[in-house]
């Protein structure tokens, strides 16, 4: 601790002899020995506490980490429950739709949604096209 070597020891012990005196040393070197013991005592303690101290900030630090993960993790099942639920809703349209589709084929012999549009909806029928050749030539002769 204070490195301290054993002519260093021997100096020491010969001054508290020749200053404290035979009769007086053994005890004061009992009280030495005390305090030195309650000095360690009462450092090993302050150690100790910071030790503590230190554990429990590091605890803390841990908790605040898994709290902010819990919060992440509760964000990802919420957005996992979402997409199952918009999932499921968009399976139930396709089945809504192919049901509508199949009830109209059945009734109409026609498809409900087609995939191109068809000649009825362009007003280009067969059946108009030779009309309106005719009516265009009896409108140039009525003109002449």
């Amino acid at each position: 601790m204070f490195d301290i070597g054993f002519w260093e020891l021997t100096i020491i012990a010969i001054i508290a002899l020749l200053v404290i005196g035979p009769d007086r040393l053994p005890e004061f070197a009992r009280a030495t020995g005390l305090w030195i013991r309650k000095t360690r005592q009462f450092l090993s303690g302050i150690k100790s506490d910071i030790d503590r101290e230190l554990r429990a900030e590091d605890l803390k630090r841990i908790i605040k980490q898994q709290e902010e993960f819990s919060a992440v993790h509760e964000i990802i099942e919420e957005t996992k429950t979402t997409i199952k639920d918009t999932t499921n809703q968009l399976s139930s349209l396709n089945d809504l739709t192919d049901e509508m589709e199949s009830s109209a084929n059945k009734s109409n012999g026609e498809p409900l949604f087609e995939s191109a549009p068809s000649s009825h909806a362009l007003g280009n029928t067969s059946a108009n096209a030779p009309n309106a050749s005719a009516t265009h030539n009896s409108e140039q002769s009525a003109n002449h």
